[in-house]
């Protein structure tokens, strides 16, 4: 059972709507879902809100410690209320997935994530699980940085809040205990737009005729 939901993102203003923080977005969407107020909570180093969850506990919390020493927080409360690793949940910007995708994985490689990195040393191991959010790829590697803590397009940030939405809709799955369901749940692609198809008036349709030709026909 999952006992702590981490939002990886930088704090302060500056870096509020930034691709970097889609970690803090999930949080706080996940908090206004489980109706619980994040507060600064010092010797966690974040912000941090209790929910009561079919009777155990469940910790959210937003470092606000940088990105780059995320650990520093999540290692923090998670030892002092003796939270393994399985049992922690961490949501991170993901590069490699396009905005509107979101991915639900144990373990892995930080993939040059600064703050999985951070979070993989204080804790000792990587065997934690990760809610990955699409954000894209800038498609220069030198541009990263530069692209993580800019916001993004309108369009790509309605796609991110709604893979944020699909991902809470596999949450009650994933505080159950049911990663297996959950994971279907959250990794399922969204649907593809339908294309509309122009309707064609009966009164015109000939056989063999397209509609446009039996008009000039005169039929």
């Amino acid at each position: 059972m999952i006992r702590l939901i981490v939002g990886l993102g930088n704090p302060g203003p500056e870096y509020a709507a930034t691709r970097h923080n889609a970690g803090f977005w999930f949080v706080d969407a996940l908090a206004r879902h489980l109706k619980v107020t994040l507060a600064p909570e010092r010797a966690y180093f974040g912000l941090a809100a209790k929910a009561n969850i079919g009777g155990q506990t469940l910790w959210l919390l937003e470092p606000t410690t940088f990105m780059n020493v995320s650990g520093k927080s999540v290692a923090a409360l998670a030892r002092f209320f003796k939270i393994e690793p399985a049992e922690i949940l961490v949501a991170h910007d993901e590069l490699d997935l396009m905005p509107g995708h979101a991915k639900l994985k144990l373990g892995g490689s930080p993939a040059g994530h600064n703050g999985l990195k951070d979070i993989h040393a204080q804790l000792g191991s990587a065997d934690y699980w990760r809610l990955r959010l699409g954000i894209g790829h800038p498609g220069v590697k030198s541009e990263v940085i530069n692209y993580v803590l800019k916001r993004p397009s309108a369009e790509h940030r309605s796609e991110i809040e709604k893979s944020i939405e699909q991902s809470l809709s596999g949450i009650d799955l994933l505080l159950a205990g049911d990663m297996e369901r959950a994971m279907m749940k959250i990794n399922a692609r969204p649907p593809k737009p339908k294309v509309e198809t122009p309707k064609i008036d009966k009164t015109q349709k000939t056989q063999g005729i397209a509609p446009q030709a039996a008009k000039e026909t005169g039929t």
